[in-house]
């Protein structure tokens, strides 16, 4: 059984999308992080830089009590690993998976992520900002088309790479970006979104966070207004 702490954003999807995917037996433990549960003490000792997604394992391959994992990247690739699945063996095959992982969590995600901020949830219009960040995500965009060009998948087979860049790519009309001038990219996200693990990993989502509507003062002041003194002294 692994434990999944976990909120449905993009980087949590790809946790569910990878259980989904090899059939493993999970247990989500929702961390609301509009309501500040990252915090949490009990939480911390799993992922003590206060994000989710983070995994407890109590079944780890070395057998030596329950093993916690944080940081997308890494418990993707430990998973992998685990399950002998979705990241080949052969080493030259094997690169071309973490090199495409590794740019979507070095680039992709953190580059489409000040975008969401900036675009949707910051306090004051910063034009030189938003044009900054839709225009890189639109150049990374258009790295992931290119490589897609020739390729069902990222790295040739279905694998880890794709569905960490996956959840990145779903909300491109709130990232300010237009799939027509992407085709190829057009093409693969329609293929993953067909895949009913990728399916049952977004109806988990819905059933963690029935919520709607936007974000609250109280949401943005804990999502957005953390600074040193909170790794210090606590939020």
């Amino acid at each position: 059984m692994i434990d999944l702490y976990y909120w449905p954003t993009p980087n949590g999807h790809k946790i569910t999308i990878f259980l989904e995917e090899a059939g493993l037996t999970y247990r989500i433990v929702p961390i609301n992080i509009g309501k500040g549960e990252q915090f949490a003490e009990d939480f911390l000792r799993n992922s003590p830089n206060n994000k989710v997604p983070a995994i407890v394992d109590n079944n780890p391959p070395d057998g030596k009590g329950p093993l916690s994992v944080f940081e997308s990247g890494a418990i993707l690739l430990y998973l992998a690993e685990k399950t002998h699945s979705f990241l080949p063996s052969e080493v030259r095959n094997k690169v071309e998976v973490l090199q495409w992982l590794f740019w979507q969590v070095a680039g992709l995600g953190p580059m489409a992520g000040q975008n969401h901020h900036f675009v949707q949830y910051a306090p004051e219009v910063i034009p030189y900002a938003i044009d900054r960040y839709v225009k890189e995500t639109a150049r990374l965009y258009a790295v992931l088309n290119k490589r897609l060009e020739d390729r069902e998948y990222i790295a040739g087979g279905y694998s880890i790479a794709d569905m960490a860049s996956y959840p990145w790519i779903v909300p491109h009309e709130k990232q300010r970006q237009n799939l027509q001038s992407f085709p190829h990219l057009k093409r693969w996200l329609q293929t993953m979104e067909s895949r009913p693990g990728v399916q049952r990993a977004y109806a988990k989502a819905k059933e963690v966070n029935q919520e709607s509507g936007g974000m609250s003062a109280e949401a943005k002041r804990i999502l957005f207004g953390q600074d040193a003194g909170t790794v210090q002294k606590g939020k």
